[in-house]
């Protein structure tokens, strides 16, 4: 995978030099192409923002200087590419969007500053992506996580290629706890079943442990979703489970049950 990003400020890459990508692009699975856009400026102080039209606050990205870069990027790869804006007003990056962007043979990241980008720029990429409803510095934290969460899909990344399958958010079911070592820690211990030694039990544990935590932290992932038969029996026993737990958490407080609450919406879950 051949990843270019268009930034002003490259040197917040250097995250991509360490860990499991910076191996990754050792062994070239992975390439990382960054490219400023003032290389492209025209003028003397190599400027690359002006005044908006109209007024207002703050300064705007010129497109010549963002357009001049990805056309140069097209010319040095000879190849497609996917360029993607990288905006507050785009669409939601989710796991589906990382599986999907894995499978391009290049992906091209625009990065905003300032208060944002030209207009006219929009014309020039493919589709525009946000990390969800909250504004940063610019688009170069959100390019990063887009990197790592494509690269790890990717062949022999991870090097065990289950890394990529059991993670949070992968099957749209959160990941079940995990225990290392020591067995024991101030008191806390870990499941019995993990030292079983029996997998398929362990699988079948995991297994429903992931339900029970995406019933508890994020059931929306499970709203509107077509289930297969085994999992559906899965989601209604533990959906029966976690309502027979907040029955018994409201005998000890002393107070009723409301029988509209949905399990998991308890004031002690996270």
């Amino acid at each position: 995978m051949r990843y270019e990003v268009v930034t002003l400020f490259p040197e917040l890459f250097a995250a991509a030099d360490v860990g499991i990508l910076g191996k990754a692009r050792e062994r070239g699975d992975v390439s990382l192409t960054l490219l400023s856009p003032r290389e492209f400026a025209t003028d003397k102080h190599r400027s690359v923002d002006d005044y908006p039209y109209g007024g207002g606050s703050g300064m705007v990205l010129m497109p010549a200087p963002v357009v001049d870069a990805l056309e140069h990027l097209d010319q040095a790869r000879g190849g497609p590419t996917r360029r993607i804006l990288l905006t507050p007003q785009g669409a939601p990056f989710t796991q589906r969007t990382a599986e999907r962007l894995a499978a391009q043979p290049a992906l091209t990241l625009v990065c905003g500053r300032y208060e944002g980008f030209d207009e006219r720029i929009r014309r020039h990429v493919d589709e525009e992506i946000s990390l969800g409803d909250f504004v940063l510095l610019g688009g170069e934290i959100a390019a990063l996580a887009i990197i790592e969460a494509t690269a790890r899909l990717l062949p022999g990344v991870l090097g065990n290629e289950r890394s990529a399958t059991d993670e949070s958010h992968a099957s749209f079911l959160l990941e079940y706890p995990q225990y290392t070592r020591p067995p024991e820690f101030r008191g806390q211990g870990i499941p019995d079943i993990l030292m079983s030694g029996h997998h398929a039990k362990i699988e079948a544990w995991r297994r429903r442990e992931s339900v029970k935590r995406t019933l508890q932290r994020r059931p929306d992932l499970l709203e509107g979703r077509e289930l297969d038969g085994e999992l559906t029996k899965l989601v209604a026993s533990v959906r029966a489970e976690l309502a027979a737990e907040e029955v018994t958490r409201s005998e000890d407080r002393g107070g009723g049950v409301d029988p509209t609450a949905k399990p998991g919406a308890s004031g002690d879950q996270p």
